[in-house]
């Protein structure tokens, strides 16, 4: 026997003691997908014979099948489930998951059971137990499928158990294995010409008859080479053309190229197809007459054809491998996949509260708005002036009987294409093309306004492109979320955060902790033939999001506060406290984009810079005066006169007593010596910022701009487009110096290494090595996006004033990059995974997602120093 089991569903194995489900289980089935009440038993008793532990075993089964059934598992219950009210829980459970309930007895004869269970030690009972259970098995099989099991598989021999083999099959909603491309269509409702001049604009085109494979109607159909049409329902009724627009749809799906899911209206007609008498309104009566109209002979076949398609019908499909889901009226999350009457009827009329508006239209709750599903869903029912995507999902029925157009989506590209209806067929019973939406926020953008801390809050476990998943703390979110909700800049600006980045290994050359010989050595170890070296500007890290104009800001953004653009710091923060200045800069800004052609090169209105702002003093004054400015003034406040004491007290001194005198003052002129150099450090990033004109920009990425996040570029390329952008405004903005190491050549190696050195010679604080490619994956993975490596006297800043010195420097050497590289690694893909949610216009809550976890990464413990 051949038993054909849904890839969805709820296996119940039925059978008496000794009957052989365990092994059967065994043989057919995952041991994760096997859930058994003896185990269970054990699990909750320590025995899994201990009968009296029975009601809390099966409260554990049924608590673990719920969880499986929920994520959409297979599951099989294997216990003796003889009795109508063992199986009727188990029942019960399945619809309630929206998944059918199959039902496979095992009912050998009762010698076998017998023999069985006596070479078993724990199944020593009377033989009275197994005819007992035979005895209630007879009287209720036939009764199964009244119970509502939807397959029922019994064998009643030991040689059809041992012979039968298990297929799985999917449900006839299951086509995850197309994967496209398709073209979605929105509701036609009769309108055939527009219908037509669609299908044309997608490109499909007029085929010819085929005797292999017949049409329903005539001997063409519109067919496409590489896509195929997928209708959301809805073909009849109010429009002029019913039956020439199912003749179109049913040949493109008998012919493959169509697939069609019903809408509330075409099942309507299917009842009065097979007798039923629905009332003739909504512009059904229109279509009873078109139909009527026909000539009898064909009126009679096309009724009989539109009859058996209309009933092959599926509530709704899912495609590409769940990341598509197309319903007429939508689907939630649970419902995806699943086979129901509640998932039929929220297919063909959403979810509705029973109630009517002033229209007489039923009030529809707006499931849409609380979708948090991963898949997409395409559907229409409910009129729109335009399809807007709300979380993933987006309603593509534009109105066209209404006057409105026929608009279909392509995926995956998810470009909408629409032909204007020619004329109204049919007046709206609720108005939608009536009111004007050119200053009001999308759909998303309204949902948006407000974000839930829950998608934020406790441990989370974030997907992204370049490194899988990355997990967040409950401790680090919950320090994020104090930053975010006192501190942080409007949410909706905040697209990308850029992370931390890692020193190089420790140098061995005299004097020296950091030198670029290592930076080279590690990306050469990573596979990487090139690099590029950008200058460390002395500044501090800013991201820039700059629209074209405040129409811009509103439409890609959502902000209708006025701005046009932000500058905020790499924790999310405000840069400038005073909105005139920052207003001014973007200004600025704006322009030298504008006169260098940026706008037009990349066909956007907002791009996304990662920049370096100077001087630093601008956003770190504090830090300078309480820390850096109070160590530099303590040191050269004391030490000068403890080393005119100790000057006169080596004068008197003389033997042992002088030497060790002068060994102290040697110690101290030379630390007197290193405040003076951490002094001059620390100075070269102050100066005074009293107006625009004192500040500096230092762009060298060009993260985003629309429809496009640039990390398929070289970092060379995108220090020659910014390059660009700065040369038409010197004054404020600043090239970043850079140059490009081939580390397969000895001589640019020795070049790379000088131009390091001459810069920390000038009192530069370093330069960043990157890949010239932007992703590198290496032996183990993905390669540091960036590596700084700094100067000898930009160090004293950040480590203390003598660090160099013989006995601190070999101490410093020895220090541990791995737990800094592996957060900037981890902040490196949730960047880049904001950027891409943000640009595919992404829900506002899963781009923050990603930046409200590199914010709660910056919270894990790291040497600050590093």
């Amino acid at each position: 026997m051949t038993i054909n089991i849904p890839k969805l569903s709820l296996v119940v194995l039925i059978g008496p003691s000794g009957s052989g489900k365990s092994t059967f289980a065994r043989k057919h089935f995952l041991p994760t997908e096997v859930l058994s009440s003896d185990y269970c038993r054990g699990l909750v008793s320590d025995d899994e014979n201990n009968q009296a532990a029975t009601n809390d075993a099966f409260d554990v089964l049924h608590y673990i099948a719920a969880k499986r059934l929920t994520r959409g598992l297979l599951t099989v219950i294997d216990a003796t489930n003889v009795q109508p009210e063992a199986r009727r829980p188990l029942v019960q459970l399945a619809r309630k998951q929206h998944c059918l309930p199959v039902a496979i007895v095992l009912n050998p004869p009762e010698k076998v059971c017998h023999e069985r269970n006596r070479d078993r030690d724990d199944r020593q009972f009377g033989p009275h137990v197994i005819r007992q259970q035979r005895s209630q098995l007879r009287r209720s099989i036939k009764k199964l499928k009244r119970e509502g099991f939807r397959h029922i598989f019994a064998m009643d021999s030991v040689e059809e158990i041992d012979s039968a083999t298990i297929e799985r099959v999917p449900l006839w909603n299951d086509r995850r294995d197309e994967l496209g491309p398709f073209d979605i269509i929105g509701d036609v409702h009769g309108c055939c010409e527009e219908l037509k001049e669609l299908l044309q604009q997608l490109g499909y085109r007029c085929e010819s008859h085929q005797p292999q494979n017949n049409p329903s109607f005539g001997s063409s159909w519109y067919a496409h080479p590489t896509r195929k049409a997928v209708f959301v329902g809805d073909l009849c009724d109010r429009g002029p053309d019913v039956v020439g627009t199912y003749q179109t749809v049913m040949n493109m799906v008998k012919m493959g190229a169509g697939i069609c899911v019903p809408g509330n209206h075409d099942m309507k007609l299917l009842r009065k197809l097979q007798g039923k008498n629905p009332q003739l309104t909504h512009g059904f009566a229109e279509t009873i007459e078109q139909i009527e109209a026909l000539p009898e002979a064909a009126r009679t076949y096309f009724c009989t054809e539109l009859t058996e398609f209309l009933d092959s019908l599926v509530s709704h499909y899912v495609f590409d491998n769940g990341k598509l889901v197309v319903a007429h009226a939508g689907l939630k999350e649970e419902y995806q996949g699943r086979s129901s009457g509640k998932v039929r009827e929220f297919c063909l009329y959403g979810d509705t509260t029973g109630e009517t508006d002033e229209f007489g239209m039923p009030v529809r709750f707006n499931w849409a708005a609380d979708y948090r599903g991963s898949a997409m869903v395409a559907y229409g029912h409910t009129p729109v002036a335009e399809p807007e995507w709300l979380n993933q999902t987006v309603n593509i029925d534009t109105g066209c009987v209404f006057g409105g157009k026929l608009t279909a989506l392509r995926y995956p590209e998810k470009e909408f294409v629409s032909v204007p209806a020619k004329q109204t067929y049919c007046e709206p019973s609720r108005p939608f093309l009536t009111y004007d939406r050119e200053d009001t926020l999308s759909s998303q953008q309204l949902h948006d306004d407000i974000l839930d801390v829950e998608d934020v809050l406790g441990k989370r476990i974030i997907s992204t492109r370049l490194r899988r998943t990355v997990t967040i703390r409950e401790e680090n979110a919950t320090a994020a979320l104090e930053v975010m909700s006192r501190y942080a800049a409007n949410p909706k600006w905040l697209i990308y955060l850029p992370p931390t980045m890692s020193p190089s290994e420790a140098s061995n050359e005299p004097g020296l902790l950091e030198h670029p010989a290592e930076a080279f050595s590690y990306y050469r170890s990573q596979g990487a033939s090139k690099v590029v070296c950008e200058e460390k500007h002395m500044g501090s890290r800013a991201v820039v999001v700059v629209c074209r104009d405040e129409d811009a800001a509103r439409t890609r953004f959502g902000v209708t506060e006025g701005e046009a653009g932000i500058v905020y710091t790499r924790t999310g923060r405000r840069f400038f406290n005073d909105t005139d200045l920052e207003s001014m800069f973007l200004d600025r800004l704006r322009t030298a984009m504008t006169n260098s052609g940026f706008w037009e090169q990349f066909e956007t209105s907002w791009a996304c810079l990662d920049c370096e702002l100077m001087p630093w003093s601008a956003k770190a004054q504090e830090l300078l005066r309480s820390q850096y400015a109070a160590v530099g003034a303590a040191g050269s406040a004391s030490l000068p006169e403890a080393i005119t004491v100790l000057e006169q007290a080596a004068a008197r001194m003389h033997g042992a007593d002088e030497s060790k005198t002068t060994e102290v003052l040697n110690r101290l002129r030379g630390r007197s010596h290193s405040i003076e150099k951490f002094t001059s450090a620390y100075r070269q990033y102050c100066w005074t910022v009293n107006s625009l004109s004192d500040l500096k920009l230092a762009p060298f990425h060009l993260l985003a701009t629309e429809g496009k996040v640039h990390i398929d570029q070289d970092h060379a390329w995108h220090m020659q487009t910014l390059a660009k952008v700065c040369q038409e405004d010197t004054d404020l903005l600043l090239e970043t110096a850079f140059q490009v190491i081939d580390l397969t050549d000895l001589d640019s190696i020795a070049t790379g290494i000088d131009w390091w050195t001459n810069l920390t010679a000038r009192g530069g604080e370093g330069m960043v090595v990157k890949p010239n490619e932007w992703i590198v994956r290496g032996r183990k993975g993905l390669a540091q996006p960036a590596i700084k490596c700094r100067g000898k006297e930009y160090l004293r800043i950040i480590y203390s004033p003598d660090y160099d010195s013989e006995e601190n420097l070999p101490r410093l050497r020895n220090r541990n990059l791995g737990r800094k590289r592996s957060l900037a690694l981890r902040e490196f893909a949730l960047g880049i995974e904001a950027l891409e949610r943000f640009v595919q216009k992404g829900q506002l809550r899963r781009v923050h997602e990603c930046v409200f976890g590199v914010l709660a990464l910056e919270s894990e413990p790291v040497d600050p120093r590093l």
